[in-house]
């Protein structure tokens, strides 16, 4: 069933899902919170972008275009709904095509931030799984996974332009290591846990096309306090 609710407490902005689909979390909030905009951002390329959640908070910060691509029809047809019904198609362009398939269409060096949702979880060789369902193709890499982002941003990205993703730390290791298979250097690595004394549960990762070595560590977030709300830290991210 088709719904529309308010974007995680952004009050002038709707977002349209489907209540029987794999909706966006928190981690569509972190990840365009963390990626580094500057003044002189042009163009941005969203992959897997689902029902755009990460476009449209982008557009609460920048005046660059934004291209987000989807690969699954229905997905695609909530993001066009949701980028309509806050009067943003004259900055918000919705493509709905395999990322793999038209990359080679975009100009190379033409996008100055690329950003992504991705799956996962890598598929194994004992793996059962539906290939053709929306859920997973959101968790699993059965259509998209790191090098195929990598190799799309050593294309697509500027010199010096930032690509960011939002991950699960015990992928950190493979996240370096296909980044400088393809020439993009980590910049920025922040961690994000769930409450203090926890694990980690979400990664967020930040690199530069060509870019010279030097990593940062940024502070830890901490999403919820010990009654379950969200912490101030998240808190101000929602408007």
């Amino acid at each position: 069933m088709e719904v529309i609710n308010y974007l995680l407490g952004f009050k002038d902005y709707y977002i349209v899902q489907n209540t029987q689909m794999f909706n966006f979390s928190l981690d569509s909030v972190l990840l365009p919170n963390f990626v580094t905009i500057n003044k002189n951002v042009s163009k941005i390329l969203d992959i897997g972008c689902g029902n755009a959640p990460i476009p449209l908070i982008l557009s609460t910060k920048t005046k660059a275009k934004i291209i987000g691509v989807e690969i699954q029809k229905e997905v695609f047809e909530l993001a066009k709904k949701t980028v309509n019904i806050n009067n943003l198609n004259e900055q918000i362009e919705i493509i709905n095509a395999d990322i793999n398939d038209i990359y080679n269409q975009f100009l190379p060096d033409s996008f100055d931030i690329i950003t992504c949702n991705p799956p996962f979880f890598k598929v194994k060789e004992n793996s059962h799984l539906n290939k053709n369902d929306y859920k997973t193709i959101a968790r699993h890499e059965v259509k998209l996974n790191l090098d195929d982002i990598f190799k799309i941003a050593r294309k697509l990205l500027k010199n010096n332009g930032y690509i960011a993703i939002v991950h699960r730390p015990e992928r950190l290791l493979d996240i370096i290591v296909t980044m400088r298979k393809y020439n993009i250097e980590p910049k920025r690595i922040q961690f994000i846990y769930p409450k203090t004394n926890m694990e980690a549960n979400i990664l967020l990762v930040e690199g530069t096309k060509n870019g010279k070595e030097g990593l940062k560590i940024l502070p830890p977030i901490y999403t919820h306090l010990e009654n379950g709300e969200y912490t101030e830290q998240i808190k101000k991210y929602f408007t």
